[in-house]
């Protein structure tokens, strides 16, 4: 199903300034036993992002109402993606006068491979391609994922599953669909998201639990190196959850001493 403005549609515009600009953001979520979880991390980002933007909020309330309502029909497990587009107007890349803000709620099938993501755990790729630095819109979730089509072109041409993303001077960012982390004894670290990347509901999730637990977190600028000296290394997104990271450019990890830890803890905050 598919709702705009909260009735039943498929159809958009072409003037429309996500399809013309990629003016908007958007947010994916793990529906859970009917329940959207944390969804309050993820409204936090959509109306951090819509003020990032200077777009005009939607009603709350009528978002709220609508996505818990097509959560009840996943007992089991299931996704929605909400996008949040400036709506028609303006001229050019002028947003001036535009305030028809429209909101597209889909749904879609828990990718059920993840399953055995998470109880096999996956090997990554490295790729060539680098992501720039955008300080401007660095961390949020806004429509231009370009730089994430082409990297997930270059991964299913090497037939990765995923792959470690470095930035333009070589620094580990993420990988192509989620956030990363690695433990080295008492210290987990992840990647500073200030010039590139998106700051995922999982990844800052991972950051609350990991408050409970006798760890040290660093948000570090580390070189691919770093990150292969690691004891051990997961991905995290808010659809796949904790997904464990065997195998790296040859170097292999076996430890999964806090993925078990932050597991037992997960959705408990």
């Amino acid at each position: 199903m598919i709702l705009i403005n909260g009735k039943p549609d498929n159809q958009i515009t072409v003037t429309d300034r996500a399809m013309q600009y990629g003016d908007g953001c958007f947010t994916t979520m793990l529906v859970e036993s009917g329940e959207i979880r944390l969804w309050p991390f993820h409204l936090e980002r959509l109306k951090e992002t819509l003020s990032l933007l200077d777009i005009a909020e939607p009603n709350w309330d009528e978002l709220a109402t609508t996505v818990s309502k097509l959560a009840t029909r996943y007992p089991d497990k299931g996704g929605l993606k909400v996008l949040i587009s400036r709506g028609s107007g303006g001229r050019g890349y002028s947003a001036s006068g535009c305030s028809d803000t429209q909101v597209v709620v889909s749904e879609f099938a828990w990718p059920e491979h993840y399953l055995q993501w998470q109880q096999d755990g996956i090997t990554l790729g490295v790729c060539q391609q680098r992501l720039s630095h955008s300080p401007m819109l660095a961390g949020y979730k806004h429509l231009n994922r370009l730089e994430q089509v082409l990297l997930k072109r270059e991964a299913e041409q090497h037939q990765w599953l995923d792959a470690v993303v470095l930035d333009v001077v070589g620094n580990v960012v993420e990988s192509i669909a989620s956030n990363i982390f690695w433990r080295r004894g008492n210290t987990l670290y992840t990647p500073s998201l200030q010039l590139s990347g998106v700051r995922g509901v999982m990844r800052r999730h991972i950051f609350q639990l990991v408050t409970e637990l006798d760890y040290c977190l660093e948000i570090v600028n580390s070189t691919l190196d770093c990150l292969l000296c690691a004891d051990e290394v997961f991905i995290t997104n808010a659809l796949m959850a904790l997904v464990p990271v065997n195998e790296i450019n040859g170097i292999t990890f076996t430890q999964q001493t806090l993925l078990n830890e932050l597991n037992k803890r997960l959705y408990s905050c």
